[in-house]
């Protein structure tokens, strides 16, 4: 369990992803007007942009309802923000870059960091985006909360401006790639969303199974212990 869990989230080599292209996001003027909807008993309005389409592979995630987001709950209201995913797509996926580049997520930031000149030359910082996942779409929701570091997701929605209409509060979306620092970060209503293909599959099916496997061992011995008679010796 303990070998697994460290190399389980390794990102694959970038021939496993040379199965398809992973070009830009696809952004289109959208006909879409602003429209509301309504979770944990808190109205939002969501202001769509434009259109948008990306494919690309997740580097890190941040989930809103994480115990160290408990803000975005209690103190923003924000109950549609469901996750935070970072993704890149060519040429930081072709160019194998990203394997030498340290990435994580927080609650409001993709951070990136590296070693080196060669590394920083390559890696292009328009070709990566942290998106801020807006759904009250529950089936979406749960298959969002399974994409992991490595996956090949796809989603496609709106670039939307989004505010509750109880607090006040508003985030806006960044509407070009090529911008970073605070207000670079996409928001995005989705209406579709799949994983194209897992990272590390086997590796991670093996975890599971050594996990649920040292689990059940460990109630099964604390049984037997609690069962077991005694005998002293004297």
């Amino acid at each position: 369990m303990i070998v697994t869990y460290h190399y389980k989230d390794n990102f694959s080599a970038p021939k496993d992803y040379s199965f398809r292209k992973l070009p830009p996001p696809l952004q289109t003027p959208t006909a879409r007007t602003p429209f509301s909807l309504t979770a944990n008993q808190q109205t939002y309005t969501i202001t769509p942009k434009f259109d948008y389409e990306l494919t690309g592979v997740v580097v890190s995630s941040n989930d809103a309802d994480g115990f160290t987001n408990i803000w975005h709950h209690q103190r923003w209201k924000d109950f549609i923000n469901v996750r935070d995913v970072c993704v890149i797509w060519d040429p930081n996926v072709a160019s194998g870059v990203y394997e030498q580049i340290s990435f994580s997520s927080d609650s409001w930031t993709c951070w990136v960091s590296w070693n080196d000149k060669k590394t920083s030359d390559l890696f292009k910082s328009s070709a990566l985006s942290n998106n801020h996942i807006l759904t009250s779409n529950n089936t979406i929701k749960s298959l969002l909360l399974t994409a992991e570091k490595g996956d090949v997701i796809h989603f496609k929605g709106v670039l939307a401006d989004y505010t509750n209409n109880g607090t006040g509060a508003t985030r806006l979306t960044s509407t070009r790639r090529d911008d970073n620092g605070n207000g670079a970060c996409e928001t995005v209503y989705i209406e579709e969303f799949r994983i194209v293909k897992k990272a590390n599959p086997r590796l991670r099916a093996l975890y599971q199974l050594s996990k649920w496997t040292t689990i059940l061992s460990l109630i099964g011995f604390l049984i037997m212990a609690g069962i077991t008679p005694f005998k002293s010796r004297h």
